[in-house]
């Protein structure tokens, strides 16, 4: 059974164009052709990385972070409370409001105290500065010597500046040892984010970049077997042009320091729109769709890869829209304050739990939603009386 699996999903009219043979691929005169097992060295390479990246946060990330002055928020722990802790996990870190009134009833509290709860629960859970400080230093490592490696290997082929050469004799492409390396590193690392991806940090856009790096792996995996490395390293060249600058920003932004951010974020963003929506589509998408079969007919590959290509493109656009949000945010007032995408951490209390829960007054009773509660509401936001 195995075996006719093997011999139907490998069939040449699947990954091959019409008249080429896995025959025309095997390795002759000194000449290395790619081959579908060599991508299996990337698992082991992949865990080698997931470890690389522990040791670097561990001794780089964490005391570069501390020299900067990045410093993690003091948090107070929710108080142990089962019935909560099991709504909370079963049910939802947000219950509506009539939701929120019954358990206040069924645990004896008062409802700004279950409001609390939820509150100082939902921050356990972000992570701390520090975290994404150094989850940014080890991508930004990674991007900036990959985009550099990629555009060394890269600088004296023709079809980096033509990509029309990408078809070239195709399928009867030999492999070069520099895109060979620096292929399978790319793939390592994208499997190594999905190892460690229940570790990393979640933001709003965690299902949009579950789905990138599946479509990353699948596209890398496929150009390969397939001997699309020359297409498959110019998608993978844009890409990594944008990358090393966001997560940049994102340092500049943990340490506070707002003009280097600010300054990196209209970089960044420039340069994404360029390479994403301008450079990906008219150069890559175009000769995938069209140069591709010029001299041959479309093949269940041709089909396959550029569906991936698309759904690419349409995370291009979705990250767009956000960029396009954080530009809008930054024009209106003068400086980035956060990433959009970023779940922000919590007050201790709103300001409606505090006009509720202010100083008791001397009788004992509690404040009321008068002159009097609303001037303790001021006192303990920080206002000062007035005189």
């Amino acid at each position: 059974m195995w075996s006719s699996f093997n011999e139907w999903f490998w069939q040449e009219k699947l990954w091959l164009p019409p008249n080429s043979s896995w025959v025309a691929l095997e390795d002759r005169d000194g000449l290395v052709y790619p081959h579908p097992r060599d991508v299996l060295a990337a698992l082991p390479l992949a865990l080698a990385l997931v470890a690389m990246r522990f040791t670097f946060e561990r001794f780089i990330g964490l005391p570069l972070s501390r020299w900067l002055g990045v410093r993690d928020q003091a948090r107070r722990p929710a108080k142990s409370n089962a019935t909560l802790e099991k709504y909370f996990l079963t049910e939802g870190c947000k219950p509506k409001e009539p939701q929120m009134a019954f358990l206040a009833a069924q645990c004896g509290l008062t409802l700004q105290q279950t409001r609390r709860w939820f509150r100082r629960r939902r921050n356990q859970d972000r992570p701390c500065l520090s975290k994404k400080f150094c989850e940014a230093s080890w991508r930004f490592v990674f991007y900036l010597c990959s985009f550099f490696g990629g555009l060394s290997v890269l600088y004296h082929e023709s079809w980096l500046w033509t990509p029309v050469m990408c078809w070239d004799n195709y399928p009867d492409q030999p492999l070069k040892p520099g895109l060979y390396y620096w292929y399978l590193l790319e793939l390592s690392f994208y499997i190594s984010l999905l190892i460690t991806l229940h570790l990393d940090v979640k933001r709003k856009d965690f299902k949009e970049q579950v789905a990138h790096h599946f479509v990353t792996i699948t596209l890398i995996v496929f150009s390969y077997s397939a001997n699309l490395l020359r297409i498959g390293s110019l998608v993978l060249l844009l890409h990594d042009a944008s990358d090393y600058l966001l997560e940049a920003c994102k340092i500049f932004n943990y340490t506070r320091w707002r003009k280097a951010c600010d300054t990196l974020f209209i970089i960044f963003s420039l340069v994404f729109f360029y390479t994403r929506l301008v450079l990906f589509p008219t150069q890559i998408l175009y000769t995938t769709y069209y140069e591709s079969i010029a001299s041959s007919g479309p093949f269940f590959g041709y089909y396959f890869f550029n569906g991936l290509l698309m759904m690419l493109q349409l995370l291009h656009v979705f990250w767009s829209c956000l960029i396009l949000r954080m530009i809008y945010s930054f024009t209106k007032k003068g400086q980035m304050e956060k990433d959009v995408r970023s779940d922000v951490e919590e007050a201790d209390s709103s300001d409606g739990d505090v006009a509720q829960e202010s100083l008791p007054l001397k009788n004992g009773a509690a404040p009321t939603d008068g002159p009097r509660s609303r001037a303790a509401g001021r006192l303990a936001n920080g206002h000062a009386p007035a005189t």
